[in-house]
């Protein structure tokens, strides 16, 4: 086997590896917990449907994939929906499509962190990450979520018309998902970035178990 084949296999092996340790593993459930309490105070924000709510609980998965890698910070999002399923007023749909927006979000975030431990490299990931969940969040609503909705009873013209009293101009389910829901999935991914930059740098050898 050349060298150049026996390195794309080993930066293959980095790029999914994930260390599992007592240490890891007790880190991701404490963020884990953090985020399920962060998803319980859930708000609306203006300009939007009162059923869409924001919340601060990607923060935690994003400290989660930089420090420990991707695959923590998905466990995160995995942990926060699992333990807030139990209190669901949306029968898991809500939690489900917040698991895949959050995955979506710190996944491409931890990779690109983890070739590149620096402020840029944590911008960079920040930033790509918040596009794919704004981007990836289309077809999870549009093809997922809300036909999901409309399968428990929910019919799309009241979906539609809670739209349209904030915005009479949007015609259809894809356009009220691109005019709203897109921009809002972008904000919220740059504001969880923005609050994981200022506190990262302070827990992250907590964390780590670094001095």
């Amino acid at each position: 086997m050349s060298t150049k084949i026996k390195m794309f296999f080993l930066s293959i092996k980095k790029f999914f590896s994930f260390k599992v340790n007592t240490r890891s593993i007790v880190m991701t459930a404490l963020l884990g917990a953090a985020a399920s309490v962060l998803m319980f105070f859930s708000f609306s924000v203006p300009f939007m449907p009162g059923f869409i709510k924001m919340d601060l609980s990607e923060m935690p998965a994003l400290v989660a994939a930089f420090s420990m890698g991707p695959l923590s910070g998905a466990a995160v999002c995995l942990i926060k929906n699992v333990v807030n399923v139990f209190s669901t007023t949306t029968a898991g749909v809500g939690e489900l499509s917040n698991f895949l927006l959050g995955v979506a979000f710190v996944v491409p975030a931890g990779f690109i962190y983890k070739f590149k431990k620096n402020r840029l490299g944590a911008l960079i990931g920040s930033l790509t990450g918040s596009v794919a969940m704004a981007a990836l969040g289309l077809p999870i609503n549009y093809f997922v979520t809300y036909p999901l909705y409309i399968k428990m009873g929910f019919p799309l013209d009241v979906i539609i018309g809670m739209y349209q009293d904030i915005l009479p101009s949007v015609d259809g389910l894809l356009m009220c998902l691109i005019v709203f829901n897109l921009p809002f999935t972008l904000m919220r991914g740059i504001v969880d970035s923005a609050l994981t930059f200022l506190i990262y740098k302070r827990i992250s050898p907590l964390i780590k178990g670094k001095k």
